[in-house]
């Protein structure tokens, strides 16, 4: 979780209400963005009175407004925690599996637990839902027993503090993939559309920056099915074998992506490296 430094400020020891949202859950690129906005329950009715609102309804520059006006206020907290794309894929590619509402769920108890662990007196919580409302409702009292929740859907249109989350959040992710630096230190366009895996300029964005043997560069979230089947289709055919103990009681298990080579293929040393088809070295699977 990313929140201020500043020394806590007074209001921290009154009862205060909180909201989450994010942003970013549905792009094949960048990050999802976990955001939230805490202020005292006593300036709740003031807090109805500001033009927050969903930050899917805003245009880009009174969404910047809004968050510089949100900074500045002295009655308002906000803590953010960002899901790089590399851990998204990983974790949805990892042999135990978490999914992203399990992601999801993860950045919302740590923005929690990172406010009071600034001594914030919680008392109220407004989450817009993740999965099935009710469940995750009684998910997060059980685990922050004395804090009363609130989840349900379009939460982010329905209170102001989970508006202002909204904000947080997106704001954020866009300034994030918007200044994104390629870590692989290749040249790469920063025409990347929507970065959403229905958008045209997205996919050829993707198309274009595919390396045949590294796949993407570490922006873009490899466990959508939008990049997975770029890499089958384009990429070059890389297999790892694991050992039987990590594969489980199946046996070997074989990862892979690529278009896979066929049993003529592989007999033949189509796609193989000149040195092995001259000396007429083949595959042998047993020796």
């Amino acid at each position: 979780m990313e929140a201020s430094s500043a020394p806590a400020p007074e209001w921290h020891s009154e009862e205060c209400f909180m909201g989450i949202d994010e942003a970013g859950r549905g792009p094949v690129l960048g990050p999802m963005v976990y955001g939230c906005a805490y202020c005292p329950i006593s300036r709740m009715e003031a807090l109805s009175d500001r033009s927050f609102a969903d930050s899917k309804t805003l245009k880009e520059e009174k969404r910047d407004s809004l968050f510089q006006e949100i900074a500045e206020d002295l009655f308002i907290g906000t803590a953010v925690d960002v899901l790089d794309a590399r851990t998204i894929s990983a974790q949805m590619l990892h042999s135990q599996r978490e999914s992203l509402n399990v992601l999801a769920n993860n950045a919302t108890f740590r923005l929690i637990e990172g406010v009071l662990a600034l001594g914030v007196k919680l008392r109220e919580v407004y989450v817009d839902t993740v999965g099935e409302a009710s469940r995750h409702e009684a998910r997060l009292a059980d685990r922050f027993p004395g804090i009363k929740f609130f989840v349900c859907p379009k939460a982010d249109s329905l209170y102001p503090i989970v508006s202002a989350a909204s904000i947080v959040a997106k704001v954020t992710r866009d300034r994030l993939v918007r200044d994104f630096e390629i870590a692989e230190k290749v040249e790469a366009s920063r025409q990347t559309g929507s970065g959403y895996p229905g958008d045209p300029d997205t996919k050829l964005w993707l198309q274009q920056h595919l390396d045949p043997v590294f796949g993407f560069p570490s922006i873009v979230r490899f466990s959508w099915s939008t990049a997975a089947k770029i890499l089958e289709t384009s990429a070059v055919p890389v297999q790892w074998e694991c050992d039987e103990e990590l594969g489980g009681s199946q046996g070997q298990q074989v990862l892979a992506f690529g278009n896979k080579p066929t049993r003529a293929d592989t007999s033949s040393g189509v796609g193989r490296h000149a040195f092995f088809r001259a000396h007429k070295l083949q595959r042998v699977a047993n020796f």
